[in-house]
């Protein structure tokens, strides 16, 4: 499992985590679980563009890196939008605007977030895991 899987994936994690609470919960806590999920989707972003500038392959190279950067660049995006999502939601939930009764808003971007990170695992088992012995496999001959 890379960096970018953990990020996600612990976002994913407290990102629901969070919507459960934010329910039942004092604001501190879905202030501090906000902060963490925000925190982790730009580690996520990073991870990515770290791997991206330091990637053996491009786009033009083969079907591999065409897909790789495709398919990781639009998931990107994703975790991009969701993040900012994310980060409206802390600033609504600073301004005490969130309520057990009246947080659509909240719950949406956290099944957004959640459907970024499954999207994650999909992708992580396509490109990572199954396309990378394809890209070994060819290189050695």
């Amino acid at each position: 499992m890379n960096d970018n899987t953990i990020a996600v994936l612990g976002a994913g994690v407290m990102g629901t985590g969070i919507a459960t609470l934010a329910v039942g919960c004092g604001v501190p806590v879905v202030l501090v679980g906000l902060v963490a999920t925000v925190v982790l989707g730009i580690l996520f972003t990073t991870c990515q563009a770290y791997e991206y500038m330091h990637a053996g392959f491009a786009f033009a190279n083969h079907i591999y890196g065409s897909t790789f950067f495709m398919a990781t660049g639009f998931h990107g995006f994703h975790v991009i939008v969701g993040t900012i999502f994310l980060c409206v939601c802390l600033g609504r939930a600073i301004a005490g605007q969130f309520t057990p009764q009246r947080h659509f808003g909240f719950e949406a971007a956290a099944w957004y977030w959640h459907f970024v990170d499954v999207v994650w695992l999909f992708l992580f088992m396509c490109i990572y895991v199954w396309g990378a012995g394809s890209v070994v496999e060819g290189m050695a001959h």
